[in-house]
């Protein structure tokens, strides 16, 4: 069977080429340990700071700002745990469409340690109201963690607003970036917040890398402990080729979104959006709301998007979060923007990328026309 044609850019993307041909010497000629004191350290701990430069370039932060980690996950845990346990008490706010990283590491701290915690809903829609968000701090309020673009809609959050009520309220806030990063530019002063999760496989870099950006000045417990590398909060010997990698990602990420790559992803899932709309009873997802351009969630009237994606296996597509994957429940965000759980499950996510054509994108459309077709005619 030929491979299938790839919608599902927001579980992974595939590694650029010219990211490959980056990180592949220091598998080989440039193998120094950064933090050794001879040439081929040196080689490495030049590639560790370059790699720093481009990541913060991509977002607007600081070289020095910027901690690099083995994921997503790990960079909203650090953020996260790391701010709670740094202060020992207090109250934190996030929403009910986060990631599960960010909501479990906030129920861990609730569980275990007994800080206070508020989780906020979404509108039908799929936004987070910043009024919403301003109602819920209290005295005793240290972090609010909210994504930009939530992963399985693609609908993007009003971060900068809730940016300016923090500041105005002396709260810290953190911004999961994961999904925006590449797709639409991503910058930590116009955002306004204290800290930022990247991950590299959601922007052509390897899976396994991942970097926070932390301003300056905040204070954050460490989770890994071990030499005082990352300026003391994060241990262990930097993976050289993937922060490499990482580097190249961000630097070709911020040369196609000021050449206009949004707009093309943005064109590439019209076209998908439009061709689906007319010919089958389906419903946008957070359709009126800002998205991310290359993302289409669906609803599909009478259908499981389950049954629909196994009926369509020339599509490679998921019915949501790839950490979610295998789960026959609705899902836990959609639930969260109040729609009820038959509505959920009909739903199916599919994302275009940099390597995805128009003629993909047609060929797409009509294997999942006739597959939805097969199923409600009973087939």
């Amino acid at each position: 069977m030929p491979q299938p044609i790839y919608l599902d850019y927001n579980a992974t993307t595939p590694v650029d080429p010219a990211v490959v041909a980056a990180m592949m010497p220091y598998f080989t000629d440039h193998f120094g340990n950064p933090h050794s004191d001879h040439a081929l350290g040196s080689v490495a701990r030049t590639a560790v700071e370059a790699a720093r430069e481009q990541v913060a370039g991509l977002i607007g932060a600081g070289p020095g700002e910027i901690v690099f980690t083995s994921c997503a996950s790990e960079s909203i845990n650090l953020a996260v745990k790391g701010v709670a346990l740094a202060r020992g008490r207090g109250h934190i706010i996030t929403s009910g469409i986060e990631h599960p990283a960010t909501l479990q590491a906030c129920r861990y701290l609730e569980r275990q340690y007994g800080f206070a915690l508020t989780v906020l809903p979404a509108d039908g829609r799929g936004r987070i109201d910043p009024e919403a968000v301003r109602r819920a701090l209290r005295p005793d309020t240290i972090l609010i963690s909210l994504l930009h673009a939530q992963n399985e809609t693609g609908v993007i959050q009003p971060v900068a607003e809730v940016g300016r009520i923090a500041r105005e309220a002396g709260v810290l806030f953190h911004v999961d970036a994961a999904q925006s990063c590449g797709k639409i530019p991503v910058d930590v002063a116009e955002i306004g917040c204290d800290l930022l999760t990247v991950a590299g496989h959601k922007l052509y870099a390897p899976k396994g890398v991942g970097a926070l950006y932390v301003r300056r000045g905040v204070a954050l417990h460490p989770l890994i402990h071990g030499a005082d590398y990352e300026e003391g909060r994060r241990a262990g010997t930097e993976n050289v080729p993937y922060l490499v990698a990482l580097g190249r990602a961000c630097e070709i990420a911020q040369l196609k979104l000021a050449t206009g790559e949004s707009r093309r992803l943005a064109e590439l899932r019209d076209r998908l959006e439009s061709r689906l709309t007319a010919a089958l009873p389906v419903r946008v997802t957070g359709e009126g709301a800002p998205r991310l351009p290359n993302t289409l969630h669906l609803r599909f009237a009478g259908l499981a998007g389950n049954d629909l994606l196994a009926a369509a296996p020339e599509v490679a597509a998921s019915t949501g979060s790839a950490c979610h994957a295998g789960v026959s429940e609705p899902s836990a965000v959609l639930l969260a923007m109040g729609l009820d759980a038959g509505d959920a499950l009909g739903a199916v996510r599919l994302s275009v990328g940099r390597f995805t054509t128009p003629e993909e994108v047609d060929a797409a459309a009509g294997v999942l026309i006739a597959a939805a077709r097969r199923l409600a005619s009973g087939a």
